[in-house]
Parts: C-alpha cells; structure tokens; sequence
C-alpha cells in the first residue's frame, strides 16, 4: 500500500487523511471538496462552479499519478441537495466525456467546509 499525500496542484487534505492510496490495482481517491489549491479556499458560491473545481482537482490528483478519468471505474457524489442533481449532471457527462463509470449520489446533511459538493472515485490502475 502507498500513501498519496502530497500530489501537486492539489487541495491539502483537510484532515487526517490521504489524498490517495494505491493499493493492489487499484488507486482509492479520497473525496474532493472546491477548494481552489491555489488559495487554499472554496471560492465558488454555486453548485456548478463548485462542481467544475471538484472535478479539475480529481483531473490533477489522477493527472499527479499519469492517469485520467477514463480509468475510473467508480464514482460517488455527494450533494447537500439532491435539487442540485440536474445541474451537476451535465458537468459530470462532459468531464467524462462519454466515459460511464459506475456511481452513486448520495444527499448528505453537510459537508467539510460547508461545500456544496463532494466527489471520490475508485481508478484501476493501467
């Protein structure tokens, strides 16, 4: 097993944990809040911004181990309002592009930092 903690371009876990481990052929990403790695704060106030700012952080922490997201074989939201589905939807489809990995989405009371949003995926590894 290794521990991920250190990925460039990549939010600092807000806790005490990894940002990835690589285990077996797998790689388990821990889950991305919107936080802009460059200032260390979530930044956008809407679900859509804060859905496109997941994404590229997951983008970075796989892009950090030369893979992509098209190795992802599952994916799970986290919403604070399922109302927010349709509009996170589309974001999602099209930073997949096409690609259909398995994926729940799951409404929760709240998440770290008051984001809106919350993303981990499971990757197999090439």
């Amino acid at each position: 097993m290794e521990l991920i903690n250190n990925a460039p371009e990549v939010p600092a876990a807000v806790g005490p944990y990894s940002q990835a481990v690589r285990s077996g052929a797998y790689l388990f990403c821990s889950g991305q809040i919107p936080i802009n790695p460059a200032t260390g704060k979530i930044e956008a106030t809407d679900v859509e911004g804060q859905t496109l700012q997941v994404l590229a952080n997951i983008k970075a922490l796989l892009a950090s181990q030369g893979l992509d997201l098209t190795r992802v074989v599952k994916a799970t939201v986290f919403l604070t309002s399922m109302a927010d589905f349709p509009k996170i939807n589309p974001l999602y489809d099209a930073a997949f592009s096409g690609h259909k990995p398995a994926r729940s989405t799951v409404a929760v009371a709240g998440l770290p930092l008051g984001a809106l949003i919350e993303i981990e995926v499971i990757v197999e590894l090439p």
